[in-house]
């Protein structure tokens, strides 16, 4: 496996009017991790995934996704990219297969009947039954909508999958069934991923490093190290009540 970083993120700082969320931030994510990224509220986990994607502008410091300024290169990274965004951000108007057909139409110069047919494989690789590609989001169980956000996510074959709270609202059931989506998909595409998270449980089952949230700025390193770190923020949160039944489970 490659260990070149695709996401490099120096110096960032982020700021809304006088509040600063990020300050110096540095990261890197190396080709074919999963990271998972926590932190308290209002330390800007989400923040950080927009900024990477240049939605957001920085105040400061500089960002590159896949060798690219991630400033200057917004269009080329957003097509070797997938976002799925917490609530899956479906467009209410289209069916499922319309809504994975929406960055095809944007980036590529494709027949409809091809799009057709890599709209029915997206939703097959996220386990979705044929009849789901011409449903709208309205007749999906909340489940189901977060595997047809990430069938559009899938749509243009990305390299980098960016995932914003993905198992927020599902049962636990649910929730591990979405973990191990993606652990295959991650393995069967070579997919590096980057998700904000606050579920203990997808943090111990499938990320390989853990990028926490404090103090402005993040701290990156295995479950383990983070379990030796004294910061209080964060032995509150791995040696907490449901950190001990995440490790136990």
């Amino acid at each position: 496996m490659e260990t070149d970083s695709v996401i490099k993120v120096r110096g960032l700082r982020t700021q809304f009017g006088s509040q600063v969320i990020h300050d110096n931030l540095d990261l890197d994510i190396r080709r074919g991790e999963v990271v998972g990224v926590v932190g308290g509220s209002g330390t800007g986990k989400s923040v950080l995934l927009r900024t990477i994607l240049g939605l957001n502008t920085p105040r400061a410091g500089e960002i590159e996704v896949l060798g690219e300024d991630a400033r200057q290169a917004v269009d080329t990274v957003q097509q070797r990219t997938g976002v799925l965004f917490q609530n899956g951000a479906l467009f209410s108007s289209l069916t499922v297969a319309e809504n994975i057909q929406v960055p095809m139409r944007e980036h590529l110069d494709l027949s409809h009947d091809l799009m057709d047919e890599l709209a029915a494989l997206k939703i097959s690789m996220v386990g979705l039954p044929p009849d789901a590609g011409p449903k709208f989001p309205s007749e999906l169980s909340g489940g189901m909508k977060k595997r047809a956000g990430l069938a559009r996510a899938l749509a243009l074959d990305p390299e980098i999958l960016f995932l914003d709270e993905p198992t927020a609202g599902l049962d636990p059931i649910g929730a591990a069934a979405f973990d191990n989506l993606i652990a295959e998909l991650q393995k069967g595409l070579g997919l590096t991923v980057f998700m904000v998270t606050h579920d203990l449980d997808s943090l111990s089952a499938i990320c390989d490093s853990i990028a926490v949230l404090v103090d402005k700025r993040v701290r990156l390193g295995t479950m383990a190290e983070h379990m030796k770190d004294s910061h209080p923020w964060i032995q509150s949160y791995f040696h907490g009540p449901r950190a001990r039944a995440a490790q136990v489970g």
